[in-house]
């Protein structure tokens, strides 16, 4: 009679991988990584109302329409985004879409300009928090400048805990401003008069006509806030699993708020007849409208003020993902494609920190020096990634595909217009800088591309090696002094090498330091070999160097003796020699150096020394 099978079934649940934990979910996506697209509310709309109000009331009239026509951007750059997420699900947005369709030499343009929208982000965003606090608050004017490092500071921090982290402090900041803008939209639209009576100016002299140059160009200032809608394509492997489909409705969930909030605040401008007013923002005069000059309208200038500020964190967590991919395909140093604990980029963080910073001091944190140079680069990557989409339903020709393309292509259109007159009409403000950098960085990534072939070559990548086979083996340990760190050494060198041999150098004015190390050295007797090697003009690194040009043996190993001090303080006690001639031997010889460790402080295990090639 067989037996009965008995099978345990566990109720608890699976464990969740320690790096799923630090990943994000669809809320946490949108708080990490669309921080900059919807705050973008507060200035997009005022950007459209600058240029329209040239041509004076009926001008004004005509922000509806520019506001759908991007909003209608808006909705195919956001399903765009969405089958690039699909796509390349590791990540990379218009420069995996470039790279794979359009070839490298436009993926380094994308990336390149990704790069430098990435780093004004984090700039323009900080400049805006703090100029709407010191508006606020004008003593602290004089203080912009260190306010702003400060927040850099507090944004670079959280993030190098890890970008879930950053994305939980960061959910409920999201939630109160998407809500306060909601209210204002809801009461503004409700509201048959604006509940306190609304400011207007003087007519101008010389006013524009309303015409097709015009609302081009407010179409292309208002395209502002339309930076930010590719972070989630550029970060998808930031998310939990199934990555893919947790992108995907995070970039949808993205592009229905945007619209929603563009479109809100373009109909109660154009309800209210708002126009710009100086020192008073258009959102605020929005609000006030809606709201009136009660609580309600404070929380919506304050939940403003910290959304331009953590703004800067979407910049932190795309920028790193890209830096990533670039540093994998030989484009920038492989040291940013290191990830530590908690799934942090560590590098990439600390670039767009430092390059942040450099540029808030050298503007004195002045948001009206900054923002002429945002936008530039986005649509420049905007517009290939549109192309490289095409490209890409013309080769996959998937169901659907021709009207896909056609949505695409109507896309790259008008994107690329956008950065024409984006970049023509910004240029003398500073939008130069931005044609120059773009060319220098593509070049820059060309370079390093170009050496890590070279290196490459050298290294034998792609072939397949020869058997490896031991070799006979000379260990050269320079030694000052009879004493336990030489004993280590010295035990440390018998262990890796055929023969060796201990190398005291002397100089002829310490005779009498060499004759007593000798006499000490004959006393101890260790069975190894001694050289000594006279030297007239008490060089530290060159006397070695001779003599490993004289020995007979190919493979040889000079093991340098070095104390790890108990204190960092310590440090400073120390002659540095052992670094002085691990670099002269590096430099000047084929030897493999060996720096070997000898710890004053007790190690738990009681290890033998550490020895470092």
């Amino acid at each position: 009679m067989p037996m009965p099978v008995t099978r345990t079934v566990s109720s608890r649940r699976p464990a969740v991988p320690a790096g799923e934990k630090h990943r994000l979910s669809v809320i946490g996506g949108l708080a990490a990584l669309s921080l900059d697209a919807l705050s973008s509310v507060a200035y997009g709309p005022e950007a459209i109302v600058l240029v329209l109000a040239l041509a004076g009331a009926g001008g004004i009239g005509y922000t509806l329409p520019v506001t759908l026509s991007i909003a209608t951007l808006l909705a195919v750059l956001t399903f765009s985004y969405r089958q690039v997420i699909a796509s390349f699900p590791q990540g990379g947005g218009a420069y995996g879409v470039a790279k794979t369709y359009l070839g490298r030499r436009a993926s380094l343009v994308a990336g390149s300009s990704l790069i430098i929208d990435y780093v004004l982000n984090v700039a323009v965003s900080v400049a805006a928090g703090v100029a709407a606090l010191t508006s606020a608050f004008p003593e602290l004017l004089p203080h912009t400048t260190w306010l702003c490092l400060a927040v850099v500071l507090l944004v670079t921090l959280v993030n190098l805990r890890g970008i879930g982290t950053s994305a939980r402090a960061f959910i409920g900041p999201t939630i109160i401003y998407v809500s306060a803008l909601c209210l204002v939209i809801v009461a503004g639209l409700i509201r048959r008069e604006p509940a306190t009576p609304v400011e207007h100016v003087a007519q101008a002299q010389g006013l524009e006509t309303v015409g097709a140059l015009l609302l081009l160009r407010a179409f292309a200032n208002g395209c502002a806030a339309l930076t930010g809608v590719e972070a989630i394509a550029n970060a998808v492997p930031t998310f939990k699993k199934p990555r893919v489909c947790r992108a995907q409705r995070a970039e949808v969930v993205l592009g229905a708020l945007l619209g929603v909030m563009l479109i809100g605040v373009a109909l109660l401008i154009q309800k209210f007849s708002i126009g710009p007013v100086h020192g008073v923002t258009v959102l605020a005069q929005v609000t006030r409208a809606a709201l009136g000059n009660g609580p309600l309208f404070y929380v919506v200038q304050f939940s403003t003020v910290v959304l331009l500020a953590l703004a800067a964190n979407t910049s932190f967590g795309g920028l790193p993902v890209l830096a990533h991919l670039l540093a994998r395909d030989n484009n920038l140093p492989h040291v940013f494609a290191l990830r530590v604990e908690r799934q942090v980029h560590r590098y990439g963080i600390a670039f767009l920190a430092v390059t942040a910073t450099l540029l808030l001091v050298a503007t004195h944190g002045n948001m009206n020096k900054l923002v002429p140079l945002f936008a530039i680069g986005v649509f420049v990557g905007f517009t290939l990634s549109q192309f490289g989409m095409v490209r890409h339903w013309l080769a996959e020709r998937p169901r659907g595909w021709r009207w896909k393309a056609a949505l695409n292509g109507f896309g790259a259109l008008l994107t690329g217009v956008a950065a024409v007159v984006i970049a023509a009409s910004k240029f003398t403000e500073g939008g130069w800088l931005i044609v120059i950098t773009l060319p220098l960085m593509v070049l820059g990534m060309e370079w390093v591309n170009r050496a890590y072939a070279r290196i490459g070559g050298k290294l034998e990548l792609g072939q397949v090696p020869t058997p490896p086979r031991p070799r006979k083996s000379l260990v050269v340990v320079p030694v000052h002094a009879v004493n336990r760190l030489t004993h280590d050494a010295l035990a440390a060198a018998l262990s890796l090498g055929d023969r060796v041999v201990a190398v005291h150098v002397t100089y002829p004015d310490d005779a009498d330091e060499g004759d007593s190390f000798v006499e000490q050295w004959e006393r101890w007797h260790p069975d190894v070999e001694l050289v000594l090697i006279h030297d007239a003009h008490r060089r530290l690194v060159q006397p070695l160097v001779t003599f490993l040009a004289s020995v007979p043996e190919t493979h040889v190993f000079v093991l340098i003796a070095e104390i790890e001090p108990e204190h960092a303080w310590q440090r400073f006690l120390q002659n540095q020699r052992g670094a002085v001639l691990a670099r002269g031997v590096r430099k000047k010889t084929d030897a493999v150096v060996c720096r070997m460790r000898f710890r004053l402080s007790p190690v738990s295990g009681g290890r033998e020394p550490s020895v470092r090639i």
